[in-house]
């Protein structure tokens, strides 16, 4: 009896590893089919009958972007939306092109890990970890180096170097999300109140307008 006993006891902690992960497709590919009525979480999948091979193609990402921009960056992904052959497929990419000291403000990525991978300059990264630490992780890197950023963290990129950067990040999700720390809790729509921004804060409210303004 003991020994059934542990036999069912290791079938259920088997059972809670296999719904902890992530379900894998069910079929070879789910391409996109944004204009679809049906509701689901992802995109619906157009009928494999119809895929083309350039519905899992996308062109361009040597191009450099356009990097004149109020903080001397810019992104350009290839998510579910660029690409719909990524679809239920769990991964997706993006090219960040950096002026001389351009940034890429602290963000998060609700829904994948990243990793960068830099082709070019000399980029400063960093992330904080969660509560009650919130601890700095930073180092600068260079041609072929590689970091990572957990889940969740807030994060940024900052090219230190004279000359344009440009680096290529991974992420862990067809639709990994942004939330850019200054543009979610600043530019709101509608405002988050100012008296509870200058409480949280701790700073005057005239602060918190004067930083709303800009946003």
């Amino acid at each position: 009896m003991r020994f059934y006993m542990v036999l069912l006891g290791l079938m259920l902690m088997s059972c809670s590893l296999a719904l902890a992960s992530d379900p894998s497709p069910l079929q070879d590919f789910c391409v996109a089919a944004p204009n679809t009525p049906v509701m689901v979480n992802g995109l619906a999948c157009k009928d494999a009958k119809l895929v083309q091979a350039d519905d899992f193609l996308f062109r361009g990402i040597h191009l450099m972007g356009n990097t004149s921009t109020d903080v001397g960056s810019k992104v350009t992904p290839v998510s579910v939306a660029e690409l719909p052959g990524l679809n239920t497929l769990g991964i997706s990419l993006a090219r960040v092109d950096f002026a001389p000291w351009g940034l890429n403000p602290p963000h998060t990525h609700p829904r994948a890990t990243e990793i960068l991978t830099v082709l070019e300059g000399n980029i400063q990264v960093g992330f904080v970890t969660s509560n009650p630490e919130n601890r700095l992780i930073t180092k600068v890197i260079g041609k072929g180096d590689v970091f990572v950023f957990p889940i969740g963290l807030i994060h940024f990129q900052r090219n230190v170097g004279n000359g344009y950067a440009v680096a290529l990040a991974s992420l862990s999700s067809q639709n990994p999300g942004v939330i850019t720390i200054g543009n979610a809790v600043f530019g709101s729509n509608p405002d988050v109140d100012g008296d509870l921004l200058a409480k949280a804060f701790h700073v005057d409210k005239n602060v918190i307008y004067e930083i709303q303004s800009k946003f």
